[in-house]
């Protein structure tokens, strides 16, 4: 089953992942003919380092276009304008969001996804709800949404967290802490408000990963940070 982690760059982790995934084959290539598969291999024949049924599938996600990205590319000195505090998405950041999902339920991924992992800046989340959250949230449903109305803006209506994958918020998942205005977050006790379904608090990637050796900088998750 897959595991989803969305990230806010996955570039160099995609470069990692394909090179590892080059490098495998070609050994592959290099075993002898008359070597006999074991346990190990796929169906293929080829060898894994790892059995396929003990791993888990991730799947790299950017985040949809922010506004930042928009004035960005109009004048780079922006970036350091306190106006695009943690950019939220722009109205065809949202169209992304909407053609992602119809493509993931379109060919099932949807169904499959068994946790969503998040780096915690609003953009992110956004589109992290829209694509694997579920549909609209109404009144009187006994869960908490993962979005509520309204966030950044956006004129999008609360969605649902019913017949979702779990999703955390993972400080780690962050390409910049910071460094510019757009990538400064707000406090955990805001995201809570905006994002009430998204469990900030790391007890679920114990629960999926087990014991985890965390950085200090993973405490700035706890409530009211």
């Amino acid at each position: 089953m897959p595991l989803l982690l969305l990230l806010k760059n996955s570039s160099f982790i995609l470069t990692t992942l394909i090179s590892f995934h080059n490098l495998r084959h070609h050994r592959a290539s290099q075993r002898s003919p008359r070597s006999t598969p074991t346990d190990m291999d796929t169906s293929s024949g080829q060898g894994i380092i790892y059995p396929l049924h003990r791993c888990k599938k991730l799947h790299l996600v950017r985040h949809a276009q922010g506004f930042h990205n928009v004035e960005g590319d109009k004048n780079p000195d922006s970036y350091v304008s306190y106006d695009l505090f943690d950019a939220s998405l722009t109205p065809l950041g949202w169209k992304q969001v909407d053609n992602l999902r119809e493509h993931v339920k379109a060919s099932g991924l949807s169904k499959r996804v068994q946790l969503v992992v998040v780096s915690p800046l609003s953009r992110t989340m956004q589109t992290a709800v829209g694509v694997f959250g579920g549909d609209a949230h109404a009144d009187g449903i006994d869960a908490p949404p993962l979005m509520n109305d309204n966030v950044g803006n956006s004129n999008r209506h609360a969605i649902s967290s019913l017949n979702s994958p779990p999703f955390i918020a993972v400080e780690l998942c962050r390409e910049h802490l910071g460094v510019h205005p757009c990538d400064k977050r707000r406090s955990i006790t805001e995201y809570q408000n905006m994002f009430p379904a998204i469990d900030f608090s790391l007890s679920m990637m114990r629960t999926f990963c087990g014991n985890l050796i965390l950085e200090r900088r993973m405490k700035k998750l706890l409530p009211g940070d």
